[in-house]
């Protein structure tokens, strides 16, 4: 698999970036949009996973962010694009580097169980009821906000379903959505 597929090369791409302080929505749409709409809803997934979600607000503008982008693959559009306001919203670069730092070695191990299999799950009609369930857990985001860390369950499945569109990987896909199932029955259980 090339290292552009890889979980770890996406992130040192993004941490690489000259994009200054702070990294801006438009950024990430700049850096990966070459590589498909992929890259564009595993990154702003880890930034929720990662205690960069902690941070009030983090969740909700991913959230938005991710739900457009991945409204666009279920229209069918080749190329993403972001209203303005969203794209010049952002965070900090610094920040980001040194959670970068501490992951690293995590995401080399998860590298090398990504590879292209089951591709029917990640083409055609498939691909695009994906990325509708990714819209879905994207919005379902927000309101999680409000309870810590809940926004990291839909965050965990739309980083594997990210992940496997960009690789291919429709195994990696599958295991998405069975976060998805059990994610929602630990919400449902945790709130009733």
């Amino acid at each position: 698999m090339a290292e552009m597929m890889a979980l770890t090369g996406l992130l040192e791409r993004l941490d690489e970036s000259d994009t200054g302080r702070k990294i801006r929505l438009r950024d990430i749409v700049e850096i990966f949009q070459f590589r498909g709409f992929g890259p564009l809803l595993v990154i702003p997934a880890l930034i929720v996973l990662l205690p960069t979600g902690a941070v009030p607000g983090v969740p909700t503008l991913c959230g938005l962010f991710i739900a457009m982008v991945a409204m666009q693959l279920v229209l069918g559009k080749h190329h993403p694009w972001l209203p303005r306001r969203l794209s010049e919203r952002g965070f900090s670069h610094a920040k980001l580097h040194q959670r970068l730092t501490r992951v690293r070695p995590w995401t080399r191990r998860f590298d090398r169980l990504l590879k292209p299999r089951l591709s029917v799950l990640v083409s055609g009609l498939a691909q695009r009821l994906v990325a509708l369930l990714t819209v879905l857990l994207a919005l379902a985001m927000i309101p999680l906000e409000l309870f810590p860390f809940a926004s990291a369950i839909p965050a965990l499945a739309i980083l594997l379903m990210g992940l496997g569109l960009t690789a291919e990987d429709g195994l990696l896909t599958l295991v998405g959505l069975l976060v998805v199932l059990v994610g929602a029955w630990v919400i449902w259980h945790w709130l009733l």
